[in-house]
């Protein structure tokens, strides 16, 4: 596979893969500064900014949360953004994180590290908001902040919805044996944003004793580490884990066509392995080697082929002292109520854009390269008769093996010291964007397929059915109230149960569409089990 196709390829784990202008609404209404109540001037504690205020919105964009790091702060932890004292123009997006072109615009530039905010207009009633804090997903490679409009989370669930930048790829999960934070920079940067939101929440409306972090994908696999990490203890109240998880973990070719099989997160030695050898690449070596690679072009360190693809975050670091499934299953992580789950077909999009046509020799071959001498057992388990398409059956194997049964494993472990409550996104006629199906791999409730019914994805545009819209209306009422009280459960929302066994809420759209079922045995987990 080329490194052209194979970066495109990795657009399928970008939660947004095409920038554009984060809101659309009316010019910037100047007012007073409010102290977190409708106007477009809000003082942070670095300095005041002016954002957009709407009829029922306000925006604020490009705020910094850190300084820019750059020269000799590549490869440091963040630090305090300088402060300014004339208003700041928040009106448009602060810059991209570098990272090379597959999954979005590219970007060469490391001065990166804003956040947006978004609030409802109308005064709080009585009491400051809930906030809710989004790690993008994107394979901790790709994506952006700005790549997601939360208005609509914003406006119908009454809560401030901030949406960070953080260091991604080389920049942000970079190691080396010289470099004593190695391996999750990019971790401490949503860390730095997590503390913002607690010094500057209540100046936008927003409660900072009641925050959710919450990601999709690899901002999931973040949210996960931040579970765990000790660094992150009293930074949030709730946590929500959309498509990723703390077990996560993929055979060759199990996320994207083309690369070899790993994890979500990788022992620190390894990446710091990986960085000795970029390193070596750049003619930098000996004890001097870190400060000789930051003095490397950003362009040529994002476009390296040797810092291409899914970058995994490191555990034995500062920031991650321990591989998160481990202190999952020991009860080390904070004790947080947990929404957590995973979209019905997850794997199909790993089909869709992998080499077509899909035929039943290709099936079968990436069966023998993922499972070794037992593709056989997982064949006749998934014949592909049984789902309509060699495409299909093998989507079928990456959405179980992959996602849904890591998903069950963990919420049952974190179900039994902590308030967890599971979902699966099942909308199978979920809109497409810009992502392109063959005809026999339909898109199903496809990997990110959630996404449209939150926010207003850039570049993706969902035309959502009456149905479909109710159902987006629905989600966001149950992500909103979760936030406010630990419960996803609401007036005029379907009840939903906590975990138990292995029954989930599935979210689809019509009568009946909201229901439990069993996702164990939905995706077959017992049969995964003897597997691993």
């Amino acid at each position: 596979m080329t490194m052209g196709k194979q970066r495109r390829a990795l657009r399928l784990l970008a939660a947004a893969a095409v920038v554009g202008a984060m809101i659309g609404s009316a010019g910037p209404v100047l007012a007073a500064e409010d102290g977190g109540g409708g106007g477009a001037v809000v003082r942070t504690d670095a300095g005041p900014v002016r954002g957009i205020v709407s009829s029922d919105h306000r925006t604020f964009q490009g705020i910094p949360f850190a300084a820019p790091p750059v020269g000799e702060l590549r490869w440091q932890p963040p630090r305090p953004p300088q402060p300014w004292t004339e208003p700041r123009d928040a009106t448009v997006p602060g810059n991209r994180c570098a990272q090379s072109p597959g999954g979005g615009p590219p970007s060469t530039t490391e001065d990166c590290l804003y956040l947006n905010v978004t609030t409802p207009t109308t005064q709080p009633h009585g009491r400051l908001r809930p906030v809710m804090l989004w790690v993008h997903g994107g394979g901790n490679s790709y994506g952006s902040a700005n790549d997601f409009d939360t208005h609509r989370m914003a406006v119908g669930g009454d809560v401030v919805v901030i949406t960070t930048n953080y260091r991604l790829g080389v920049f942000g999960f970079f190691g080396h044996e010289n470099l004593a934070d190695s391996g999750d920079f990019g971790l401490e940067d949503q860390q730095a944003a997590l503390r913002w939101a607690q010094r500057n929440a209540a100046a936008f409306g927003g409660d900072p004793g009641n925050v959710t972090l919450f990601g999709e994908s690899g901002g999931a696999f973040d949210v996960c580490a931040q579970l765990t990490s000790p660094l992150s203890a009293g930074l949030f109240q709730r946590v929500i884990i959309e498509s990723g998880t703390c077990s996560s973990n993929w055979p060759r070719n199990g996320v994207v066509y083309g690369l070899p099989a790993s994890a979500a997160f990788v022992d620190v030695d390894r990446v710091r392995d990986n960085g000795a050898a970029l390193a070596r690449a750049h003619g930098c070596a000996g004890a001097t080697a870190v400060d000789c690679l930051r003095r490397v072009p950003a362009a040529d360190l994002a476009n390296d082929p040797l810092a291409a693809g899914l970058t995994p975050v490191a555990y034995g670091s500062v920031a991650l002292p321990e591989r998160p499934d481990r202190a999952l299953a020991d009860g080390r992580f904070h004790r947080v109520p947990i929404l957590s789950g995973n979209t019905r077909d997850e794997g199909r999009l790993t089909a869709a854009f992998s080499p077509q046509p899909f035929t039943e020799d290709r099936y079968r071959g990436l069966l023998a390269d993922a499972f070794g001498d037992r593709a056989q057992e997982v064949a006749a388990r998934y014949p592909s008769s049984a789902f309509g398409s060699p495409g299909l059956a093998w989507g079928a194997v990456l959405t179980d093996r992959v996602w849904a049964c890591a998903h069950m494993a963990d919420d049952r472990q974190l179900a039994a010291r902590t308030a967890t409550y599971a979902y699966e996104f099942a909308d199978r006629h979920a809109p497409t964007g810009y992502f392109t199906f063959p005809s026999d791999i339909p898109a199903g409730a496809f990997h990110s397929s959630e996404l449209a019914y939150l926010f207003d994805v850039a570049g993706f545009t969902a035309v959502l059915t009456p149905q479909q819209q109710l159902l987006a209306n629905q989600l966001i009422g149950y992500w909103t109230r979760f936030a406010a009280t630990g419960d996803p459960n609401g007036p005029g929302l379907p009840a939903w149960s906590p975990i138990r066994d292995s029954r989930v809420q599935s979210l689809a759209p019509g009568d009946g569409g909201i229901h439990q079922v069993n996702s164990g045995v939905e995706h077959d987990c017992r049969f995964w089990s003897t597997l691993d």
